[in-house]
């Protein structure tokens, strides 16, 4: 219970639904028990109506016996009636208190969670698979919400319906009571038993579950690679050796699950043999009547479902208990990356590296090393080097999607960590390199970079990044569903709707890594004569690129070489020509592949 402690807050701030709750409980229970009474009184007056017949059989009175008794006998079904109607309304106040507080609760939890998740630094979704997450946000908050709701309910239920009840059969006869609930603890015990085999088996088929989803959604995700490597076979043959092994679990479920009702109703028919023989006897030693009898065999009906729900909410409290532990553990993760609130707003794109080191925590790869370099207003910075240099490291940076070990990063003259979360970010357009779009339309996905857009504003960034005359192209145009992940897209399509994202939010500073990579050359020349065109008109704009075409980089105020997260070169793009080194070779090794394409 002790991870349970963790959703006190949620109960506090929901303690009108809980107190109300209990409430209608105790109600419902309270008239739960009076039909019983109320036969008990039918069959004792029938049965003293009997022995009355048979003295005045033949009498003037004998009418006056029938009509009373038939009037007495409607009044006592009125009040059963009547009493099922208000236990009624209130089991339906009960649901709409206590459960309804779960629900509320859930939608909390999750929203909670997903906020949580989404404060969390990069490094944690590289230790994190998303189907395990996926699986903490809706099927643990899933089971702690049957906690919080039937959880609770069904263990008021039981508490306070076993108190009114037991105290009830206890005034009218102890030694009955005893022999009526002996088996009932029994039922209890087992069914626990066969709930925590249950419980058990059902954890197996839920991690089951979610490693047959994983791989579904990594399937999905890469369909184009499985076709491109004939791979559906084999694909499907691993997805039956999971969906069987699923089978196999649930089967075995299955089987204990049949076990379940058998049980109860043997229990429970043991507990009515009982108080029927041990009541019999008693009824015949005139210490009890048949309507006591017929009192307690009801009273045992009602007592029936608590005391099975004892071993079910039991093991739904297990159930809760882990899932609120993994997700207590996700929500102590705290992010590395920590925002202040400040004032301060970037006013210019003039950025500094200051002997910038930085490792990924979860790999121990080192990504840059004492890496120095200044970007003014208006400026272009070009960055170059082989794969793994530390390129998109170094873009990654910038907007604080990670901090580096050691050295600072100063914008404006002001750390990046004096910035608050908005006032950063909302200054910089990122283009990474690893293109991501949503499954929404086009106008969607450009409009993602500044909500507020309109769609004039979304065509003009298209256009910038040459990407406006193809969608106009498209039968919905910019309505178009580019599919998940942008799947419907090309390459060289994906990169420029992501250059217009990044373009539309009018940024102060904007960082392109490698998005012209899939572009033509004919586009490439496009968009660089657009991008220099708008840095002109726009002189505050400062802009990094990475790119592995020289071409990209030629006019840039500066370029970097990276090579193993060292800047092993620096300069205009004449003085790294005259430096002789991997620059002028990248440089001449291109104009090779151009001169012999062009011929």
């Amino acid at each position: 219970m002790k991870a349970l402690f963790a959703l006190n807050p949620y109960l506090w701030r929901y303690k009108g639904h809980l107190i109300l709750g209990i409430l209608f409980v105790a109600a419902s229970n309270i008239l739960a028990i009076y039909p019983a009474q109320i036969v008990r009184s039918a069959i004792d007056m029938v049965g003293d109506m009997l022995r009355l017949y048979e003295l005045y059989q033949g009498f003037a009175i004998e009418a006056f016996l029938n009509s009373f008794l038939f009037q007495t006998l409607v009044l006592f079904a009125s009040l059963v009636l009547g009493a099922a109607v208000f236990r009624g309304v209130f089991l339906f106040l009960t649901r709409q208190t206590l459960i309804a507080m779960s629900r509320r609760i859930e939608y909390d939890i999750r929203n909670d969670i997903y906020d949580h998740f989404q404060n969390l630094s990069l490094s944690f979704y590289r230790k994190n698979r998303t189907g395990d997450l996926m699986a903490r946000i809706a099927e643990d908050v899933g089971r702690v919400r049957m906690y919080l709701g039937p959880g609770i309910m069904y263990t008021l239920n039981t508490i306070t319906l076993f108190v009114v009840i037991v105290s009830t059969m206890l005034v009218v006869n102890a030694e009955l009571t005893l022999y009526a609930l002996l088996p009932l603890p029994f039922l209890s015990y087992l069914i626990y038993r066969v709930e925590s085999i249950i419980q058990q088996r059902s954890e197996k088929i839920q991690e089951q579950l979610s490693t047959i989803t994983t791989f579904t959604q990594e399937v999905f995700s890469g369909i184009r690679v499985i076709k491109a490597y004939v791979k559906e076979k084999a694909s499907a043959v691993k997805f039956t050796e999971e969906t069987e092994d699923y089978k196999q679990k649930s089967l075995r479920l299955a089987r204990v699950d049949a076990l379940f009702f058998p049980l109860v109703v043997f229990l429970v028919g043991m507990s009515v043999v009982l108080t029927m023989f041990v009541g019999g006897r008693k009824v015949i030693a005139g210490n009890l009547t048949i309507g006591n009898i017929a009192e307690f065999i009801m009273y045992i009906n009602l007592l029936t479902w608590p005391i099975i729900a004892i071993g079910w909410v039991t093991t739904l409290i297990q159930r809760a208990a882990a899932s609120q532990k993994r997700l207590n553990e996700l929500l102590a993760q705290e992010s590395e990356i920590k925002f202040i609130d400040s004032s301060h707003q970037v006013k210019e794109a003039s950025i500094a590296f200051k002997d910038v080191s930085f490792t990924y925590p979860d790999t121990g790869i080192k990504g840059l090393e004492n890496v120095s370099f200044s970007l003014k207003p208006g400026q272009k910075l070009g960055i170059l080097g082989p794969t793994g240099a530390g390129k998109s490291t170094l873009c990654a940076l910038i907007p604080r999607c990670f901090d580096p070990d050691f050295g600072e990063i100063v914008l404006d003259g002001i750390s990046l960590k004096q910035y608050s979360k908005s006032s950063l970010r909302s200054a910089i357009g990122y283009a990474p390199q690893d293109v991501f779009l949503f499954s929404e339309t086009l106008k969607g996905n450009i409009a993602f970079g500044r909500q507020e857009a309109t769609l004039e504003e979304v065509r003009e960034a298209a256009r910038w990044a040459q990407i406006d005359e193809s969608i106009m192209g498209f039968p919905e145009q910019y309505d178009t569903l580019v599919g998940e992940r942008g799947v419907t897209l090309s390459g060289g399509q994906k990169q420029r709707t992501a250059i217009a994202r990044a373009w539309v939010r009018k940024p102060k500073l904007l960082i392109l890594d490698d998005v012209l990579s899939a572009v033509d050359m004919q586009t490439e020349d496009a968009i660089l004569t657009q991008l220099k065109h708008y840095r002109q008109e726009n002189p505050e704009v400062a802009l990094i690129m990475v790119a592995h075409r020289i071409s990209c980089l030629q006019d840039a105020d500066t370029i970097l070489v990276l090579e193993n997260g060292k800047v092993t070169e620096r300069g205009t793009h004449a003085a790294l020509l005259e430096q002789k080194g991997y620059y002028a070779r990248i440089f001449e090794k291109q104009m090779m592949e151009n001169q012999m394409t062009t011929s």
